[in-house]
């Protein structure tokens, strides 16, 4: 098929897809080089000459390298690091460098190239590389059990940030909160994080005898409410929650007369004591309790959600 006939069928972005998947543009390394030659594609106009986007000892790609990639990156609101190298190392970077100015240019002989709908093709590209790597929670023994789920909820709020539309935090939190549960009580049910309880006749994201467990990043008005319907049908509300969401519950709770009959806990510290109430006795054995609350974490993730990148590995201190 000729490059005319491959634009008409496929668009841009198709035929963006197929030149990466052709060429292997998977890997972070990878990712580096299209977003380069693009913006050189803006400096230097089109077409482009290969032979200009060579170091002087032609041993690799002109600016490809961690602070232009992460000037580019940043142009999209996304400051972590691709890679440290930017693609230096990259094994057949000049040849796929070649491969790509003659996509660009051929692309833009037949005037179907928009340079920003190219680079925006290659950022939801890394978005995608970031979203498809687990969470890390990392386990230092000089820092306390509540700092280290701090540590991991900042990760997610990165990512949430990155992925605009998505509700990483609270899908984290709730199943971290089931995982919790799990270890305590018998015949637990999970659903994924998108389900609504409405829907499912289900008192709160989690039913345990007269126990009602909500979980939530913003505690609302909604929220008091169902709490209300908890109570007129004799079940014991719980509102667990992160940081100023605790004063939020509180306050609302308070406004709607049931402050003294709901129960609201600081996620981070809710997990932390339960840790340590249990398996706080020395480092190995908060390590273990920390591994089993994972691996019970990581089961629920992959019984009920889609994105594996969900999952948390756990790991030591660096």
């Amino acid at each position: 098929m000729s490059q005319a006939a491959l634009e008409q069928s496929v668009g841009l972005e198709g035929a963006l897809a197929q030149f990466a998947a052709a060429h292997g543009i998977r890997s972070k390394g990878a990712l580096c080089l299209p977003l380069v030659v693009t913006d050189h594609a803006r400096t230097m106009g089109l077409p482009l000459d290969p032979a200009r986007l060579r170091t002087d000892k032609e041993g690799q790609v002109l600016g490809l390298g961690k602070g232009k990639v992460q000037q580019i990156l940043a142009r999209h609101g996304i400051d972590r690091v691709l890679a440290e190298e930017g693609g230096r190392t990259s094994r057949g970077s000049l040849g796929k460098m070649s491969a790509y100015v003659a996509f660009l240019n051929g692309q833009a002989e037949t005037g179907a190239l928009d340079l920003d709908a190219a680079e925006a093709f290659w950022i939801e590209r890394v978005r995608e590389f970031f979203a498809a790597k687990p969470f890390v929670l990392r386990v230092d023994p000089t820092l306390g059990l509540r700092t280290t789920f701090s540590h991991l909820f900042a990760q997610a709020e990165a990512r949430q940030k990155e992925m605009q539309g998505t509700m990483v935090v609270g899908t984290i939190m709730q199943h971290l909160v089931g995982a919790r549960l799990e270890g305590v009580f018998e015949g637990v049910a999970h659903n994924s994080a998108s389900t609504k309880d409405e829907g499912q006749q289900r008192p709160g994201d989690f039913s345990i005898g007269d126990l009602a467990i909500h979980v939530s990043t913003a505690p609302g008005e909604a929220l008091i409410r169902k709490c209300q319907s908890n109570l007129a049908a004799g079940q014991r509300p719980i509102i667990i929650t992160r940081g100023r969401g605790v004063s939020l519950a509180v306050g609302l709770a308070e406004n709607a007369g049931i402050a003294e009959r709901v129960d609201v806990f600081d996620v981070e510290q809710w997990l932390a004591a339960d840790i340590l109430d249990r398996q706080g006795q020395s480092v190995s054995s908060r390590s273990a309790a920390l591994e089993s609350l994972l691996e019970r974490y990581n089961a629920i993730v992959s019984a009920v959600e889609t994105d594996p990148s969900l999952r948390i590995e756990i790991a030591a201190p660096r």
